[in-house]
């Protein structure tokens, strides 16, 4: 089997808490901005939302140094010198990131593909928009607190419409209610649903669990979805179809997700609606992603 490299691109706000600088940047410019970080560039940043997450990625290399199942890439709106606080603090926390693209103020989302990389990751909502506009896997981190009781292997969540899923089903539910998902949904039951944008990306975890047996895997991945029965063979169907494992299903039929993400120990959680990541923030870590029709609105 051929093996592939998941590549996971982060933007420096993502990283390391650089809220300081932003404020001047929002204050008082560029300038201001670049003489900052130039005079504090030896000082090093904390973590930020997304430092916690990056480290699990990371870890999942420790013991295949010579053969890594994962690289991180930097996207970064800074400019090289100023980013030299920021590889400053990548060293002194001693993450292995040696790729990067400096940008200068200009969105970085355009060498997602120059570098392979099947997931972006930013504080930067407009970046993010861009990101998913152009057909990449991409969310804006949000506040919430990281769960380490699963501290050998990396756990995923995501929703389904509108993320794994495209948003063909979520319209119809907008438009007609849930009666007319549901009978939708019964009658095309054996009809595969199309992808969305984390499709690829769940293919690449995916891919790096093959190379293990299920008890060993270093990822879990779960479906937490609003769905529940009969809407749930349609999912169970496409993902057989793809050909895609996912660990844990659950079908909650419209109650909320926090509680259930914490049981399952989500290092982060991915949904296309506000509302529901402000509410799983307050268990897990969780990344919205601003797509579909629920984003239209």
């Amino acid at each position: 089997m051929k093996k592939q490299k998941l590549v996971v691109a982060v933007s420096s706000r993502a990283l390391f808490n650089l809220d300081d600088s932003h404020a001047i940047f929002e204050a008082k410019g560029k300038e201001a901005f670049c003489r900052y970080q130039i005079d504090h560039e030896d000082e090093i940043l904390e973590p930020g939302y997304g430092f916690s997450l990056v480290k699990k990625f990371l870890s999942l290399n420790e013991s295949r140094l010579d053969d890594p199942l994962v690289e991180i890439i930097l996207l970064s709106q800074n400019s090289a010198d100023t980013g030299l606080r920021i590889f400053n603090s990548i060293a002194h926390h001693g993450l292995n990131i040696t790729r990067a693209a400096f940008t200068s103020g200009v969105s970085p989302y355009s060498y997602i593909p120059a570098f392979g990389a099947h997931l972006f990751l930013s504080i930067n909502a407009d970046d993010v928009a861009k990101a998913l506009n152009a057909g990449f896997a991409a969310a804006t981190i949000l506040c919430g607190s990281s769960i380490t009781c699963h501290a050998s292997q990396l756990r995923i969540a995501f929703d389904g419409d509108s993320v794994v899923f495209s948003d063909e089903s979520e319209r119809i539910y907008q438009q007609g209610g849930l009666v007319v998902f549901t009978e939708n949904e019964r009658k095309e039951a054996k009809t595969p649903l199309p992808g969305g944008p984390f499709k690829e990306f769940l293919s690449a975890l995916h891919h790096i669990q093959t190379q293990f047996d299920s008890q060993s895997s270093p990822i879990r991945t779960a479906l937490v979805t609003a769905r529940a029965a009969p809407a749930h063979e349609r999912v169970v169907r496409t993902l057989r179809t793809w050909g895609i494992r996912i660990d844990e299903a659950l079908f909650l039929g419209g109650m909320a997700k926090g509680a259930f993400l914490k049981a399952f120990g989500a290092d982060i959680f991915f949904d296309d609606q506000q509302g529901h990541c402000e509410s799983a923030a307050r268990h897990v870590t969780s990344a919205h992603v601003p797509h579909g029709i629920a984003n239209k609105k």
